[in-house]
Formats: structure tokens, C-alpha cells, sequence
């Protein structure tokens, strides 16, 4: 190749310029090859010596990065060989099982005859009286061991120092009081029965009873009270109707509206009471009637209260102050009287008015089953009292839901009628 050989490269373009090439063995190979095809030779030629030269250059590159990398690849082999040989060293030095640091010092502090088991040996030894086991023995024994301890003295009521001693007096007497009550109680109300049992007077002292009781509840609730067992009524010499409640007018819109009461202290059978009630109603001109009876002369499933078609039933026991069961049969009773008035078109909650007078039911009973239990149990008279009052609230909270129903047939009651034109 001359000095004036030029070689220029324009993108992707080689040009070469005044190439010679002195090669004998070449210059007779290029003259064997006919001229027209000699251009195109040499420049296959010069594309495949390129080719070869750029193939050798990443050749030499490879071999260059491999003999690296296994040089690298040697020295971190004993890079990791030390380390690991350090490690096991130090592994070796510290948790070796017979040399290690850690298993002398676990078996010097935790060993058969280690600081821990020394330690633990005399903090609990009952053995030694100056040990932790064997204060904390001498300690229960002065408060807790035998008759003579702390704990036997403030229990015990018979010792006149012990706290439980002046607890003791007081119960006694206390409960001997209420026995003494109690009996006074018993005998009252036996020597009352007893006198009542001996003359004619026993029906109207229930009827006495009654109408107090009525009474009460009838001036709450702005109505009238009559006791009418000893007068005829509308029908030919009938005195049927013990009581008549006449409603207050001005929830009625001054239609005559009555209750007619009667007070049973002896059995009578169902089916000829029912026809009773029926007169007694049209005797009185009521729209409802209301059966008291006795607790000895109710009739099965009547106590304490029940409703059975229009008739209301309830039980009232004159030697009680307990009458809940009365003011709820009453204002029951009340509350269906006005129902009685509605027009057609005011519908009544039929289920929520059973639901309500059930639950009316099961209170009165509760109240009476606790009732018994306070005569009965006298130490747990304040608790039962106070269920009581509780109670006494549900029950006049569920009348009250009785009335809720009605509500809206009092208001078509008391509402003045349309104008028509």
C-alpha cells in the first residue's frame, strides 16, 4: 500500500482511493480472474478482510474480560475462604460445647452448681428459717394456722372483740323483731278471719274493701263511683250490678258511659256467672263489666287478671295493700268502654292490645310470686320491695300501652261531629 492511499468513510459509505497492494501470490490469484469481475473481487475482498479484523477485535475483547473475571472470581474464593475460617474461629471461640465462652458462662450461672440454682436453693429452702420461704411460712402461720391464728380471731362471732361479733348481735335482734312482727301479723290476720268467718258481714267487708279501692281510682280518673248491690236497676226487681263507674262525660262527649262492678267472695261456676255479668249490664245499662273476685273464690286461669270476650276478671285480696291488679283491671276496662264508642271507621290494634294486656298479666303475677316471697323472706325485704316498685311501673306502663291503642278512638269521641250541608 502506497503513501497517497486515501480512505474516506461518508455514513455507512467506504471509499477507497489509489489502493496497491504488492502481493505476488494474491496478484496472480486477482489474474486468473477475468477483468470485468476483478472490481467487484476486490471489493468482497476488502468487505470480508474488514469483516475478519472487527471479528478479531471482540475476540481479543472476550478473552480479555474472562481472563479478569477468573482472576476476580480466584480472589474472592479466598476472600470467602478467610472469612469463613475467621467465623468458625470465632464460633468455635464463643459457642464451642465443651470451650465456649457462652456454654461456661450458662453453666456457671445455670448449672447444677450454678449461681441461679444456689440462689433459687436458698431463697425457697422451708427449711431455713431465714429464707424467703420460710418467713413467708412463719407469716401465714401467725394469720391463718389454727384457732389461735389472727384470721380465727376477726372471724370468729363468738369472740366479743372480733369485728363479726357486733354483726352477729344485730342480726339476731333484728330478725327476732321481724319474727316478733310477723307473728303479730299472723295472729292479727287470723283473729280478723276468724271474726269475719263467724257472721254474715265477711261479703260486705270485700265489698267495703272494694269500694275504697275503686274509689280511689275512680277520683284519679275524674269518674264516679256508686255502690248499687242494694238498689234495682232497669230491669223487674234485679239488684244485679254490685258497683256502677260512670265515665267521666267530657271524654265521652256527655254520652252516659258505664262500668258495672261485680264483687264475688264465693265460687261460682263459670257459665252461670258469665249469664250474670250479662244481666248485670243490661240491668245497668253498662257497656262493660268488671268481675273481682277473691283469691278463694276465683275461677281457674282468672288470677291475677284476665279478659275473657267483653267481660275483664281480675283477683283482690282485701288483707293485702296490694292492688295492682284491681287499677289494672279497671283502667282496662275503662279503656274498652271508650272503645266502645267509636265510629265504623276507627279500627282498633287488636294484636297490640292483646300483646299489651299479656304482658299486663305476667307483671300482676310477678308482682303477687314476689308479694309472697316478702312475707316469706323477711331478711330480703328491701330488695323485693324495691322489684316491686319496678314492677308496679311496668304494669301501669303497660295499661298505658292499652290506652295508647285507644287513643285515637277517644279523639273520634271527643271530636265534635262534621256539619253537613
Amino acid at each position: 500500500m502506497s503513501s497517497s492511499t486515501q480512505v474516506a468513510v461518508a455514513g455507512d459509505r467506504i471509499t477507497v482511493r489509489d489502493l496497491e497492494l504488492v502481493e505476488g501470490q494474491l496478484a496472480r490469484f486477482v489474474e486468473q480472474t477475468p477483468e470485468a469481475e476483478r472490481a467487484g473481487l476486490a471489493e468482497r475482498a476488502l468487505r470480508i478482510g474488514l469483516l475478519t479484523l472487527c471479528n478479531q477485535g471482540v475476540s481479543l475483547s472476550a478473552d480479555v474480560v474472562r481472563s479478569e473475571f477468573e482472576r476476580l472470581t480466584e480472589r474472592m474464593e479466598t476472600t470467602q475462604r478467610r472469612a469463613a475460617d475467621a467465623l468458625a474461629a470465632t464460633l468455635r471461640e464463643h459457642f464451642a460445647d465443651d470451650s465456649g465462652r457462652l456454654p461456661r458462662t450458662l453453666e456457671r450461672f445455670l448449672g447444677d452448681s450454678g449461681s441461679l440454682r444456689r440462689m433459687t436453693a436458698d431463697l425457697f429452702d422451708e427449711n431455713r428459717r431465714e429464707s424467703a420461704m420460710g418467713r413467708l411460712n412463719a407469716l401465714l402461720g401467725t394469720y391463718f394456722d389454727g384457732d389461735g391464728s389472727r384470721l380465727a380471731q376477726l372471724l370468729d362471732p363468738t369472740r366479743a372483740g372480733s369485728p363479726l361479733h357486733q354483726f352477729r348481735t344485730e342480726v339476731s335482734d333484728e330478725f327476732r323483731r321481724i319474727s316478733e312482727r310477723i307473728a303479730e301479723l299472723e295472729a292479727g290476720s287470723r283473729a280478723r278471719a276468724e271474726e269475719r268467718a263467724k257472721g254474715t258481714a265477711k261479703g260486705a267487708d270485700f265489698e267495703d274493701a272494694l269500694e275504697a279501692r275503686l274509689g280511689e281510682l275512680a277520683r284519679g280518673a275524674g269518674d264516679l263511683v256508686e255502690r248499687t248491690g242494694a238498689e234495682a236497676g232497669d230491669a223487674l226487681r234485679s239488684k244485679k250490678g254490685d258497683f256502677v263507674v260512670c265515665i267521666d262525660p267530657t271524654r265521652t262527649r256527655g254520652v252516659d258511659l258505664r262500668i258495672v262492678i261485680e264483687a264475688k267472695d264465693r265460687m261460682v261456676p263459670m257459665r252461670r256467672f258469665a249469664a250474670e255479668l250479662a244481666e248485670a249490664r243490661q240491668n245497668r245499662r253498662a257497656a262493660i263489666s268488671l268481675a273481682v273476685f277473691t283469691p278463694a273464690a276465683a275461677p281457674s286461669g282468672v288470677a291475677p287478671l284476665a279478659l275473657i270476650g267483653a267481660d275483664v276478671f281480675c283477683v283482690y285480696d282485701p288483707e293485702s295493700d296490694e292492688a295492682i291488679a284491681v287499677e289494672a283491671a279497671y283502667r282496662l276496662a275503662r279503656a274498652l268502654a271508650l272503645a266502645s264508642l267509636r265510629d265504623a271507621s276507627v279500627q282498633l290494634d287488636v294484636p297490640a292490645v292483646q300483646s299489651a294486656l299479656a304482658e299486663i298479666i305476667r307483671q300482676v303475677g310477678e308482682v303477687q310470686s314476689m308479694k309472697v316471697r316478702l312475707t316469706s323472706i323477711s331478711g330480703a325485704a328491701n330488695d323485693v320491695s324495691r322489684t316491686l316498685d319496678g314492677m308496679r311501673l311496668n304494669i301501669v306502663r303497660s295499661v298505658k300501652d292499652v290506652e295508647a291503642q285507644l287513643r285515637v278512638v277517644e279523639a273520634e269521641v271527643a271530636a265534635p261531629p262534621a256539619l253537613t250541608a
